[in-house]
């Protein structure tokens, strides 16, 4: 994906660039509201048209005349935009009509070396649409094309013209890898770590909290792998989330989740584990997705030969949801420690798809019998567990096979769990077991018609 053509999207705030990314992806990925200044960064979507496929870039409303935060980020994030595309598509609002801002881009677009194209949108009715658009010929861009990114009007005719200026691609088979999210608090470094994983300004980096708002996916290649890294916008408590760029933003951290091979939970090393840490940290552990911790801004901690082992001793009993996920202390700041993150990143994600020999399960499960046996209930009726096998993977997932699962209770279960990982590993990545009741003359697997063991 990463050697496709790139096509820019850019204009003023509030014209419906996102929109029209959606439109042309064919995805609802980026956040749509009502309200400029919604997109800050440059976020990349797969789109195709007719035999061709191509990245959209959708970016930031562009202002010149205003230095206020965020808007000379967002110019720098536009012009990174352009400087990787094979064209770019300016979108104006055909319902409200010229603007000047709309004449500050022109004139700072025409000396560029890429085809641009002028989209009129929000030409909602065709019969008005070219009333609507004759107003931008002034701009003298070439023909200004009225379209309707919410209805798909006019949107055909914009793609011819954009594919027969991209460059041919040869047709290159998809890659495999690694999907990999960057969740965490608002403020925690997560943009900085982007930057400092990738090593380039993809995602602005800003004092001020909640500067991502999109999740932002950014490919990168490292010793003949591929991963796509997702930034996403900090998590807060629901009670401090009001409904609109905010809410979509924190949905598309939980989606990102949902989607990832591996999740780098940012916590902040100056202010601790806090209960948002913890329930992001449940969050991940629910979704059965493979965790590295990272511990961001550990250059402002005073520390002794001690202080580390401590540290790592409160983040595993803090985030107990993921007592599983080795921490790696860092400082995206000065890069320290932050090349071996994808390391962590590869082992977590080789332990996340792993398979185990059910014959090596029931190993185990002899073992952890032998040292420990199920307990009985009131009656003095003992749990038996006839054999396990593995189901599936990401996460590993084991179902065992018992005689009654109401004879095993939480402690037991948890005990067979640590056993599987003493004994087997299953670093970076939580393990479900599945306790499925089962009468012995049902048992089929010619090593389990009897119970394991004791």
């Amino acid at each position: 994906m990463s050697s496709l053509p790139i096509v820019a999207i850019i204009g003023r705030p509030n014209v419906g660039k996102s929109t029209l990314v959606n439109r042309l992806a064919g995805s609802l990925d980026a956040i749509v509201h009502d309200e400029p200044g919604v997109t800050r960064d440059r976020t990349y979507r797969q789109a195709f048209w007719q035999d061709r496929d191509f990245l959209v870039v959708d970016t930031g409303g562009l202002i010149f005349e205003d230095e206020t935060e965020f808007l000379p980020l967002i110019r720098e994030q536009v012009m990174a935009a352009l400087a990787e595309a094979s064209a770019a598509i300016f979108v104006v609002n055909g319902q409200t009509g010229l603007a000047p801002a709309d004449e500050e881009i022109a004139n700072w677009l025409r000396p560029q070396k890429i085809p641009f194209f002028l989209a009129v949108n929000k030409c909602e009715s065709e019969t008005q649409g070219l009333s609507q658009a004759a107003e931008f010929w002034q701009l003298g861009l070439g023909e200004p094309v009225p379209i309707s990114s919410i209805h798909g009007n006019g949107t055909g005719e914009l793609l011819d013209l954009l594919i027969a200026a991209l460059p041919s691609v040869e047709a290159l088979p998809e890659e495999p890898e690694t999907k990999v999210a960057i969740v965490g608090r608002p403020n925690v470094g997560k943009s900085s770590l982007l930057n400092a994983l990738v090593g380039e300004k993809r995602a602005i980096v800003s004092p001020i909290s909640g500067t991502t708002r999109d999740a932002i996916d950014m490919l990168v290649e490292r010793n003949g792998k591929t991963y796509r890294l997702i930034d996403t916008a900090g998590i807060r408590k629901k009670k401090n989330v009001n409904y609109g760029v905010e809410f979509f933003g924190i949905n598309r951290a939980f989606k990102a989740i949902r989607r990832s091979d591996v999740v780098l939970l940012v916590v902040d090393a100056i202010d601790g584990i806090t209960e948002q840490d913890q329930k992001l940290a449940g969050r991940i552990e629910e979704e059965g997705r493979a965790c590295i911790i990272v511990v961001n801004k550990w250059d402002a901690i005073e520390k002794d030969s001690l202080t580390i082992y401590e540290y790592e001793r409160t983040v595993k009993n803090r985030l107990y949801f993921v007592d599983w996920a080795p921490a790696m202390f860092v400082s995206a700041l000065t890069g320290k420690r932050v090349d071996k993150i994808l390391d962590m990143v590869d082992n977590a994600a080789q332990e996340h798809q792993r398979r185990i020999q059910t014959s090596v399960i029931n190993e185990v499960l002899e073992e952890a019998v032998r040292w420990h046996s199920p307990p009985s209930n009131r009656q003095g009726r003992q749990g038996k567990i006839y054999y396990g096998t593995q189901v599936r993977s990401q996460p590993p997932t084991i179902a065992l096979f018992v005689n009654d699962p109401k004879r095993f209770n939480e402690n037991y279960r948890r005990y067979v769990e640590r056993q599987f990982r003493e004994q087997l590993g299953f670093t970076s990545t939580p393990i479900k077991l599945l306790w499925r009741g089962k009468k012995v003359r049902d048992v089929d697997s010619p090593s389990a018609n009897r119970a394991v063991k004791v």
